[in-house]
């Protein structure tokens, strides 16, 4: 068990690789960043398209019971008002009066310090694995300001949602250390609001979509109709959302603009829609062990019954133990028909679909399945990120899946002054490019090569040396072994193939 001192050492080594080897970058850098909102470099580019592809081959493309859609970003507003994003999507917000910072009254902490019960003050903190202790070295610090003797009494974190009107008026700012600053907490709604057309004004008001789901609603008729479908059946879709979250956090596991990968899976009313739901957890977790997530590292998290949205029947969020604690990778919900029935209500046009085993018309109940691409791409780079020891030299490597690693294999010349040994590797190269995203270096020893792949996780390096101009073989290291062996250069593209695919 990581203590909260080496879970921030891990996380700011996983940050620091991500920034130093191209995978993500703070958007706007060059003019001071931009909060919540990143940029992924080139190999964070392939590693996230590889994640989208992985789970559009696995949960649309290899089944017969589900479709794809690309619904627009920005819709009709009318969608959202029929959803209840635009009266219900907030989140509880709490405003410093002096220094203007923003929280959520969800992720802030306050705490009564007392000694033998006498009170002394109270303490604040932002939502974090370790805040405990921070809460305590706080209550410390405050005692010795006011040079009072005694131990502490123990130290009781409370939200600032649960708060009573006379605690909340002790609650000091985190920015300031002053009580009485902050405002009482109101809802906040987190779509961003845009324009559409030349003018603007209330009637050109538009969102940004703060979810995809409700584009696959939308369109539930139009696939429908042009699909051979037939109950139980999905439409899914990957896609931006946006949120503009109070206080986005925990690098990219929180951000304002994300991507989505969700999945409507569209049952008959009367279906025993606790199995489906729990088939799909199941497929779902298989999945993620499938794609190089370490299965101990995976839980569940079951939402009690009075935390369940209205419309809701169950949810279960698939978790992932992230350095700063166990966190949702994945939403699935049993969410009735509640959708579909606001949209036939609100925009006149019906919505229900004949369904021939029952020989009746309905308005199906759904299970979604809702993932984030960002939050499983930290989660894979947090699942392969392993420091170990060769020959005696420290290296650190990304043990990725060849089927995620966003580079599959580099080729590397012995030596760069021969020329047939570098014909043969440009000929690999080419012949492996147009299957695979490979790559080739010629700089350095051999040993530092292997280091910079393994960095990045790339999975195998392909090493044509002079033996090769004899039997026409090249030696293939395996990343996570070092484990060497030679093999024929026309069995190399099969050998990869095999193991991306496999």
């Amino acid at each position: 068990m990581l203590t909260d001192k080496k879970s921030k050492e891990l996380m700011d080594e996983i940050v620091g690789l991500c920034k130093r080897k191209g995978f993500v970058f703070q958007s706007s850098e060059i003019y001071g960043g931009y909060n919540g909102f990143f940029d992924y470099g080139p190999l964070g580019a392939e590693l996230k398209k590889n994640i989208k592809d992985a789970w559009w081959q696995d949960m649309v493309q290899r089944r017969d019971d589900v479709v794809g859609i690309d619904s627009s970003i920005i819709m009709n507003p009318s969608i959202w008002k029929a959803s209840g994003h635009v009266d219900g999507f907030t989140d509880p917000m709490i405003d410093c009066k002096e220094s203007k910072m923003r929280y959520r009254a969800d992720h802030l902490f306050f705490a009564e310090v007392r000694i033998a019960g006498e009170m002394l003050g109270v303490v604040s903190l932002i939502e974090s694995p370790e805040m405990l202790d921070e809460a305590k070295k706080k209550a410390e610090k405050l005692k010795r300001k006011l040079a009072i003797k005694g131990d502490l009494d123990e130290i009781v974190l409370i939200c600032a949602v649960d708060a009573t009107p006379e605690q909340y008026e002790q609650i000091p700012s985190p920015a300031t250390g002053k009580a009485g600053t902050l405002t009482p907490p109101r809802e906040f709604n987190m779509m961003f609001d845009t324009h559409v057309g030349a003018v603007r004004n209330d009637a050109s008001k538009a969102y940004l979509r703060p979810e995809t789901a409700q584009g696959i609603f939308a369109n539930f008729k139009n696939v429908t109709d042009t699909s051979r479908l037939k109950l139980p059946f999905g439409i899914a879709q990957i896609g931006k959302a946006f949120r503009n979250e109070i206080t986005p956090r925990n690098f990219i596991f929180r951000s304002r603009e994300f991507e989505q990968m969700e999945i409507e899976y569209f049952i008959h009313e009367d279906s025993d829609w606790k199995t489906i739901h729990a088939d799909w957890i199941k497929t779902r977790r298989e999945w993620f062990t499938s794609i190089g997530l370490t299965s101990e590292f995976l839980g569940e998290e079951v939402h009690p019954s009075e935390s369940l949205a209205h419309y809701a029947r169950a949810c279960t969020d698939i978790t992932f133990k992230f350095p700063f604690g166990e966190q949702e990778l994945e939403g699935i919900a049993a969410r009735g028909n509640f959708d579909l029935t606001q949209h036939q209500e609100k925009s006149g046009k019906g919505l229900e679909i004949f369904d021939e085993a029952s020989k009746s018309k309905l308005l199906p109940h759904v299970i979604e399945p809702s993932l984030g691409v960002d939050r499983t791409f930290l989660a894979l780079i947090c699942s392969a990120y392993t420091k170990d020891e060769i020959d005696g030299e420290l290296r650190t490597l990304l043990k990725l899946h060849p089927r995620i690693a966003p580079v599959k294999a580099a080729i590397f010349p012995l030596v760069k002054k021969n020329e047939n040994i570098l014909q043969i590797s440009n000929d690999l190269y080419k012949k492996l490019q147009r299957h695979l995203n490979v790559v080739t270096d010629l700089s350095g020893a051999i040993g530092r090569r292997y280091r910079r792949m393994d960095e990045i996780g790339t999975p195998f390096c392909i090493t044509v040396d002079f033996e090769s101009l004899e039997d026409n073989t090249v030696t293939i290291r395996d990343r996570d072994t070092t484990d060497q062996k030679r093999i024929n250069l026309e069995e190399v593209l099969p050998f990869l193939l095999g193991k991306v695919n496999g």
